[in-house]
């Protein structure tokens, strides 16, 4: 047996006994729970420990970003809407339609990034309709961190219970 092929055999190409499919996960769901809304997390923490200046940044980039973020969703918000509604259910229908494997892989991490999407929006609408700063706007960015975290955690478990199933099963019968 030659290196090559062994390789290859340790390093399945499939979806979900691939390795870099899995660290991409891992990497994927560490950097969005730490950019919260674009202001990575330990900004917020940072000036809820010292205050004054930290937190006058923490309030001018949750501003840049949420004022942004609200700009897009007036711009082009229905148009991205439909397009990503478009895109999901073709993966949808590709994933467990067809069973393609790859297809399955990519929706079982598009379709939660697209709730914390309209999580985001969701906050970044609040934030600013409240106009949010100092502690409160702090306490709004540690929830929606939160509840990514959350959404996050549930993703990888039922990415990892689906792909070890469909690598059980896949064993089984032989792909």
């Amino acid at each position: 047996m030659d290196w090559y092929s062994s390789v290859f055999e340790l390093i399945d190409m499939r979806s979900f006994s691939n390795l870099w499919y899995w660290i991409a996960l891992a990497v994927t769901w560490s950097s969005v729970t730490h950019w919260s809304l674009g202001v990575p997390y330990d900004m917020v923490q940072r000036a809820r420990r010292v205050g004054g200046q930290a937190e006058i940044d923490l309030e001018d980039m949750a501003r840049i970003n949420v004022n942004r973020l609200l700009y897009i969703g007036r711009v082009s918000g229905l148009w991205l809407l439909g397009l990503i509604c478009f895109l999901l259910s073709g993966l949808a229908v590709l994933a467990f339609g067809y069973g393609i494997e790859f297809a399955q892989a990519v929706l079982l991490l598009a379709f939660p990034l697209s709730l914390i999407g309209a999580l985001s929006l969701s906050t970044a609408k609040l934030i600013q309709s409240e106009n949010m700063r100092g502690e409160a706007l702090c306490r709004r960015l540690g929830r929606h961190r939160l509840y990514t975290q959350l959404i996050g955690a549930l993703s990888i478990f039922v990415t990892a219970m689906w792909g070890m199933y469909q690598n059980l099963t896949i064993g089984v019968l032989g792909g």
